[in-house]
């Protein structure tokens, strides 16, 4: 057995556990304290070889309740200190880094701004239910990490006179005392809300100072290729609740909160450009704007840019007036007609900033004004673009009623494939309408066309940049894109002629294993219709997405990684072929059987020539807390985003065509038997669905109020339905991570050329980012704790016939992992990530037994209210302390 190195001491762990033990005993009571501790010490103890007794039984249920929140917020706490020593930050994960190399590769500057000319790189938040912690409680974490930040400095006084140490010790206080769970599920205002709060709080702000760096860094100022996206207000696939309100709503609210932004930007820039003609001549430019703006006032006659000012603010004032219905929150004195567009509003703003260039010296640079031009041409009059999704059979089902109640096609649903195609490409042919206003069509048709009417009218309202990609989950064939194209016609987001045109782009989903080997031939059929090139053509590139979360529910980790990168290498080809930009989105999970793990990673790791400086990543639930939480984890985290995409778009292939060929050849064969092992479990073993449901807390998670989707896609228990968040929860619950691990040591252990994968794990960014990924699941998996869930099953035998087929798999990953990268224990190359890891075993064991305990009792019919909250608390707080959910 190897000898671990000791886990190093971080002080802001120390401090932060030290006052939270003070809090738990002012406010809990020396008792509570007491146990606690000694739970704490005792489980500490057990992880170093003893055999201590945790003392768990003593707990009554009260005291349970408070111990499972005493170790979820020391969890949190230990968080919030390794993020701020930079356990998370990556090497050579930065702008500058990323240039350094290139320029050792003889990649210039020169080269860089030609991708950058043309790049969009776009984090898009997602609502997909994983973040089990309250806004609350999110919030006064972030308030601790200001305040520490604040420390640093050596400050021991805030800005509004508390003493430092004071004001922390209140934050962990009001932790304390903040009620953990919601006690109402999320609606998707809720979800709306929490994203917008990102997105204005942080991004807004952080995305201009980022590109102030970036400019500096590359000697010019870089194009605004960095843009946010979400979801939120416009996923509609499995999700009920998401109608046209809801996505109006999502559009009005981005839009109030970044033209509020505008408003104060303004505003703050009148107050300090106070430049008299007196001693500063302005150009004919600014005056003339001076003279437009109706500012008369006497005080300021020989102040043009701040009259020119306090015209533009009247605009921005009269825009947000027309735009949310709202008066601007400070109103101004002056009248002006609202902006037509973001452009007219920056141009003026360019005005300013070229008569203050004028000048030259210490006004020409970017400064405030700088940074709200950037901020215009990145967040527009819109904020965050706006995905539309929806299920490919929705729109097959919508399509066919319109066909049918049009007279066109009686059983659209009947037709092949190849009638389908030539049936809609006739109806794409023409401007006839296919709905009708006097005939009456089911409720899925109405909101289906309602959600896409409100779209267009977005478009006219905020521009065309609030909406341009629709995303068709679980496309399978061209087909599946044309139904969605006659339903945008329906609404005039598709325009048919001679050279027909289409505002919002038709986006496949490929999620499972089949539909990634289906996606090249799918793409090139696409791409064969004349009107779809010629669309093609006029916007520059096509959008695909590749799914994690399916794929990996099919097929299990290992097939699935592979899939995603050999359906990405044929894509290029198709694209490269068709002479079509390729921009694929990457759907991924927080968690590593999502697709989870590193993004700087997993962005250089992609197959050569896919990335082209065009990536868009989903971001959801407690990756979004984690990676935007605050500017400064914002700024580190879409920089290295950025970095990762610079790499991989221009550093030369890493691997001679020699070794890809070899290399791919070893991944086909240990994909097929990682394969075949995974699905024989899964999918082929008997009572397998029982197994999983009864083991794991599955049923107690969908107590959690974290989402508006249902956990499931249709009320059948098969694991082919259930939605994999729930799926890859449930297994991180109890310990197992099977999601994320599961056939790949069956594929290790028969693969015979062991020298072949060490030499794979050395020389290939994919091969090894994937051994990465699940090192990380198996150092967090525990067997022993695995095996407690497991006497949850109440067939014995069924128990016994599948979990120790678990273990060994577990085994041979682990062993295997060991072998091919040649370290004597789990993590050895990555000591920081080893001591963050298990610093958290000794506080997720007691939360796990407990756990059991708990589910034992309610599934014996024990209808205590605590024990339900219990149970909840302990799946936050096993959640929190794994940094992971779904």
């Amino acid at each position: 057995m190897a000898t671990l190195p000791g886990i190093a001491n971080n002080p802001d762990i120390r401090f932060l556990g030290k006052l939270l033990g003070d809090v738990i005993r002012s406010y809990g009571g020396e008792a509570l304290y007491a146990r606690t501790e000694s739970i704490r010490a005792a489980s500490v103890d057990r992880h170093k070889g003893g055999a201590a007794d945790l003392g768990l039984d003593a707990l009554s249920l009260d005291d349970t309740l408070d111990f499972v929140r005493g170790f979820m917020l020391f969890s949190m706490l230990a968080n919030l200190a390794e993020d701020r020593q930079g356990i998370a930050a990556e090497p050579g994960a930065d702008m500058a880094a990323a240039l350094d190399r290139l320029a050792g590769e003889g990649i210039d500057h020169a080269q860089v701004m030609a991708l950058l000319d043309h790049a969009l790189i776009a984090p898009v938040l997602t609502a997909h239910p994983t973040e089990v912690r309250r806004k609350s409680m999110i919030d006064h974490r972030n308030r601790i990490a200001a305040l520490m930040a604040l420390r640093d400095t050596g400050a021991t006084e805030t800005a509004d006179g508390d003493n430092v140490e004071d004001a922390i010790l209140r934050q962990i206080a009001l932790l304390w005392q903040t009620r953990v769970l919601r006690r109402e599920r999320l609606y998707v205002t809720d979800e709306v809300e929490i994203a917008l709060s990102y997105l204005r709080d942080v991004f807004l702000p952080a995305l201009p100072a980022l590109y102030q760096r970036w400019d500096r860094a590359l000697g010019t100022r870089v194009p605004s290729f960095l843009r946010p996206g979400s979801w939120i207000g416009g996923d509609r696939d499995g999700n009920p609740f998401v109608t046209a309100d809801s996505l109006r709503t999502a559009l009005a609210k981005a839009s109030e909160a970044v033209l509020g932004h505008y408003l104060d930007a303004v505003h703050a820039l009148g107050a300090e450009l106070s430049i008299s003609t007196n001693l500063a001549p302005a150009d004919h430019a600014v005056t003339a704007l001076a003279e437009a703006s109706g500012d008369t006032a006497e005080s300021r006659s020989d102040e043009p840019y701040r009259r020119a000012l306090s015209g533009i603010y009247a605009r921005l004032a009269a825009t947000h007036l027309a735009l949310t219905g709202k008066p601007a929150p400070r109103p101004g004195l002056l009248h002006g007609a609202p902006y037509p567009d973001p452009q007219a509003f920056r141009a003026d703003l360019v005005t300013i900033a070229r008569g203050l260039r004028g000048g030259g010296g210490a006004l020409s640079s970017g400064g405030a004004l700088g940074r709200l031009i950037r901020a215009v041409e990145t967040f527009g009059f819109h904020l965050a673009t706006l995905d539309l999704r929806q299920n490919s059979a929705v729109h097959e089902r919508v399509v066919a009623e319109l066909l049918k109640v049009a007279g066109v096609e009686a059983d659209y649903l009947a037709l092949g494939e190849s009638q389908r195609v030539s049936l809609l490409r006739h109806e794409l042919s023409n401007a006839r309408p296919l709905a009708s206003g006097f005939a009456a069509y089911s409720d899925e048709t109405r909101s289906e066309l309602a959600i896409l009417r409100a779209a267009a009218q977005a478009h006219t309202t905020y521009g065309p940049a609030c909406t341009v990609q629709h995303i068709v989950s679980m496309a399978q064939s061209v087909s599946d894109l044309l139904e969605l194209n006659i339903l945008l016609k329906e609404v005039g987001l598709y325009r048919p002629g001679p050279e027909p045109s289409a505002a919002i782009m038709a986006v496949p989903l490929f999620e499972t294993i089949g539909d990634l080997e289906a996606a090249p031939g799918i793409m090139a059929e696409w791409f064969a219709l004349p009107e779809v090139r010629g669309i093609t053509a006029a916007r520059g590139y096509q959008e695909v997405m590749i799914g994690y979360s399916d794929s990996n529910k099919d097929g299990g980790y290992l097939s699935s990684t592979w899939s995603l990168s050999k359906a990405s290498t044929a894509l290029k080809n198709v694209f490269a072929d068709s002479n079509i930009g390729l921009q694929l989105f990457h759907g991924r999970g927080g968690a590593v059987g999502r697709g989870g793990g590193s993004a700087f990673a997993a962005i250089r790791a992609q197959p050569a020539g896919t990335v082209q400086g065009r990536i868009r990543i989903t971001e959801q639930g407690e990756v979004i807390a984690g990676k935007y939480g605050t500017r400064e984890s914002a700024i580190t985290n879409l920089e290295a985003m950025t970095a990762a995409t610079l790499l991989a778009s221009l550093e030369p292939a890493s691997l001679s065509s020699a070794d890809t060929q070899r290399f791919a050849a070893a991944m086909d064969i240990l994909s097929a038997s990682a394969f075949e092992a995974y699905r024989a479990l899964v999918y082929g073993t008997e009572g397998f669905r029982t197994f999983f449901r009864q083991m794991t807390p599955i049923a107690e998670i969908s107590g959690l109020k974290i989402g508006s989707r249902p956990a499931s896609r249709t009320k059948s228990d098969r694991i082919e339905d259930l939605r994999a968040i729930p799926w890859v929860f449930s297994w991180a619950q109890a310990r197992v991570m099977l999601p994320g691990w599961y056939g790949v040591g069956q594929a290790l252990a028969g693969f015979e050329d062991k020298g072949l994968l060490r030499e794979m794990a050395q020389g290939w960014p994919f091969f090894a980012a994937t051994l990465a990924n699940m090192e990380q699941v198996i150092a967090k998996s525990d067997m022993g704790i695995a095996a407690r869930y497991a006497a949850l099953v109440e067939d014995r035998a069924l128990a016994d016939a599948i979990f120790p087929q678990i273990e060994s798999g577990w085994s041979q990953a682990h062993d295997g992992l060991l072998e091919v990268t040649g370290q004597s224990h789990l993590l050895a190359a990555h000591p920081a990530l080893d001591a963050s890891i298990r610093l958290r075993l000794p506080y997720i064991e007691p939360l796990n037994l407990l756990q059991i305990e708990l589910i034992k009792r309610r599934r014996a019919g024990d209808t205590d209210e605590r024990i339900g909250e219990g149970i909840l608390l302990s799946i936050n707080a096993i959640a929190t302390a794994l940094r992971n959910s779904g």
